[in-house]
């Protein structure tokens, strides 16, 4: 008999008139089962209790260490339970627990951390795909000695994506084949690896879009869409006119995420010359005060990046 069953049948007794000592007696139960079912149809719920520490808990973050090192080297240099067994015993001092049960705990989390990784692989892979970058661009592939007024370290800051994480702007300013573009492309993939949402455009693609949706009577829609991206990327600002018009959608989208979601911005052209790309000055002053409140500025400079890196080009080529 369930506890649900034992309270309806303690409760038909008592409307027949069974006196509640008659009632624990029949059933074999105390007094206050009788006195709950009395006020209760349902039983109370069983009371959750922690689970019990045990010996191995100290180890298990090392051994996870161990397991997901293992996911990505070769298969043939894995640790079988009797090394990590080994290693526990001479570098983490562990004197109370028995090879079974380390050996136990392997053979349950080696799966799960295997499925985790597959699990995280696949979102990141999704998350890459749905940046919509248009080539493959990684901080790796980088290099920094070809462009020196490029400050690695403030580089490798970024790739932490704390600025993604509390809504800052990025600005990526500097010639023509700098590696403005292959920086933004490589910190966004970074960020989508990070877990956040990224969306990659072209200035004028960007207005375009915006423009088209203006005229269609579905602009909110529209500049709805980035709402929900973490990490907006916008590319080659500055290379064809924006317009009156145009700028002042690019404005309404950077308003519409300001402090709250990122925005990351290569211009070619330094910021004391936006009155070409933002000819309305309080427009431009509104804009430049989005990008640069609280966020970080890179200035990739002249030296091209591009001709140092193509078949052709030498060390010694010079600034464009």
């Amino acid at each position: 008999m369930s506890k649900v069953e034992l309270y309806a049948a303690i409760r038909q007794d008592l409307r027949a008139g069974l006196s509640k000592r008659a009632i624990e007696r029949k059933y074999g139960v105390g007094w206050r089962t009788v006195a709950r079912a009395t006020e209760s149809v349902l039983p109370e719920p069983r009371k959750e209790y922690p689970p019990r520490p045990q010996k191995l808990d100290p180890y298990k973050p090392f051994i996870d260490e161990v397991l997901r090192a293992d996911l990505n080297g070769p298969p043939r240099q894995r640790h079988t339970a009797t090394r990590i067994y080994r290693r526990l015993l001479a570098e983490q001092g562990m004197t109370d627990v028995s090879y079974q049960r380390v050996s136990a705990y392997i053979r349950e989390r080696r799966p799960q951390l295997r499925t985790e990784q597959t699990t995280a692989r696949r979102r990141t892979e999704r998350l890459v795909g749905a940046a919509g970058f248009p080539l493959v661009k990684t901080l790796q592939d980088f290099d920094f000695d070809a462009n020196p007024d490029i400050d690695p370290a403030v580089v490798r800051a970024l790739a932490e994506c704390d600025w993604v994480r509390d809504g800052l702007a990025l600005c990526l300013i500097g010639d023509s084949g700098t590696g403005k573009s292959h920086l933004l492309i490589a910190l966004g993939t970074e960020a989508a690896r990070a877990g956040y949402r990224v969306r990659y455009t072209l200035a004028a693609g960007l207005v375009n879009k915006l423009e088209e949706a203006a005229d269609e009577q579905r602009l909110s829609r529209a500049i709805g869409r980035y709402r929900g991206i973490d990490l907006l990327c916008i590319d080659e600002l500055g290379y064809t006119e924006l317009g009156r018009h145009g700028a002042e959608l690019l404005f309404q989208v950077l308003t519409e995420r300001e402090e709250k979601k990122s925005v990351a911005i290569v211009a070619n052209r330094d910021i004391a010359h936006w009155s070409e790309i933002f000819p309305d000055a309080r427009l431009r002053a509104a804009v430049i005060d989005r990008l640069t409140f609280g966020g970080t500025i890179v200035r990739t400079g002249s030296r091209s990046y591009r001709r140092g890196h193509s078949p052709s080009s030498t060390p010694t080529d010079t600034p464009g």
